[in-house]
This record gives structure tokens, C-alpha cells and sequence, in this order.
């Protein structure tokens, strides 16, 4: 692939990354309850997701996929309950009533890394997009391991920006709630959020 198209590769990956999806919405969510506590290491998970069903698209792992279709159930469900566990973390979590600061959630980054990996590879968005669209852009056929180590560095740079520009935007708008009653319903807003996106990656087949 020449210069030309791996830029017109990286604006289409700009624009599926930055669709909101269970993704961007439970990252949001996360950041907006807990701030930065874990959540870099659950946007590298989300990423390596991404990376990981561009490697079935271009592999042909999407046609082993289909004979494990049990496995990709149990994942589908594991990122599912991943979603539901961090809902009622949200939901039962103190605030600080002299701070104004939610108290955060200590969480691995290695824990919190699988989790957006889970969640990534749970998302129907992101394995449509890759398994029955990409495959329509770009020739998967002629793509070789240089060519997909480029790939998959275009796709691990453009999303990292998306996640980063709604990270912090998040961020900000998390400074506007100071008081232990605001925060209380961030975080219960939050995992009212997370709780809609499980049953969402739940049932979508």
C-alpha cells in the first residue's frame, strides 16, 4: 500500500473509532466516575482489541472464528460480565466528602488492560467493521506482514488519539462535579451506562 493509501486507511479508521460505540461509551464512562485510576491501561486493551481483529480480517482468522463460535460466545459474555462487575464497582463506590474527588478504584493495569481487551473483542462494532467492511477497502488478499505491521500501526496510532481526545474531555467535564452528591450520580450514572452496554454486547449475535 503506498503513502496515499494508508492515509485514506487512517481517516477511515478515524471515523469508525470515533463513532461511539460500547467502546468509547464504557471508556467514558470509566473516566468520568474514576479520572485516570486504570483506565490508560483499559484504553491499551481497547486498542490491542482493535489490532487484534485487524489480524483476522487480514489473516483469514475470522474463518477459525466460525469453528470456534462457542469460544467467541463465552468471550462475547466474559466482556459482558466484565461490563456488569465495573457497574456495581461504580455503583458502591464511596466519595469523598471533604475533597470533593471521587476515591478511586484501585485496579491493576494488568487487570484493567484485560478488561478493555475483553471488552474490545466482546464489541460487535469493531469485529463487523473489520470482518464484513474492511475486507471491501482495502485487498486483505495482498496485504503481507510488512504491510500489516504499517496497518496495525495506523490503527493503534488513530485510535490511541480518539481515546485520548475523549479521555479528556471527559476529564473535564468530570472537574465540574465537586460536591459528594454529584459525584454519587456520575458514578451511578456511569454504571447505569456500563450495565445498558452489557446487555447490549450480550445480545447482539
Amino acid at each position: 500500500m503506498d503513502i496515499f493509501s494508508m492515509l485514506a486507511f487512517a481517516a477511515i479508521i478515524a471515523v469508525a473509532t470515533a463513532t461511539p460505540g460500547p467502546t468509547v461509551v464504557t471508556l467514558v464512562a470509566r473516566v468520568l466516575a474514576t479520572g485516570r485510576s486504570g483506565n490508560l491501561a483499559f484504553a491499551f486493551g481497547l486498542i490491542v482489541g482493535d489490532v487484534f481483529w485487524l489480524a483476522c480480517a487480514v489473516f483469514g482468522i475470522a474463518a477459525i472464528a466460525v469453528h470456534l463460535h462457542d469460544v467467541m460466545v463465552v468471550l462475547k459474555y466474559l466482556g459482558a460480565a466484565y461490563l456488569l462487575y465495573l457497574a456495581y464497582r461504580l455503583w458502591t463506590a464511596p466519595t469523598a466528602s471533604s475533597t470533593g474527588n471521587a476515591q478511586p478504584v484501585r485496579r491493576h493495569p494488568m487487570g484493567a488492560a484485560a478488561g478493555g481487551l475483553a471488552v474490545a473483542i466482546a464489541n460487535p462494532k469493531t469485529m463487523m467493521f473489520y470482518l464484513a467492511l474492511l475486507p471491501n477497502l482495502i485487498d486483505v488478499a495482498a496485504v503481507d506482514i510488512g504491510t500489516f505491521v504499517r496497518l496495525a500501526a495506523v490503527v493503534a496510532t488513530v485510535y490511541a488519539g480518539v481515546l485520548a481526545t475523549y479521555m479528556a474531555g471527559a476529564l473535564r467535564a468530570r472537574h465540574l462535579f465537586t460536591s459528594p452528591q454529584a459525584l454519587r450520580a456520575v458514578n451511578r450514572g456511569s454504571a447505569a451506562i456500563m450495565t445498558g452496554t452489557a446487555a447490549y454486547v450480550a445480545t447482539r449475535s
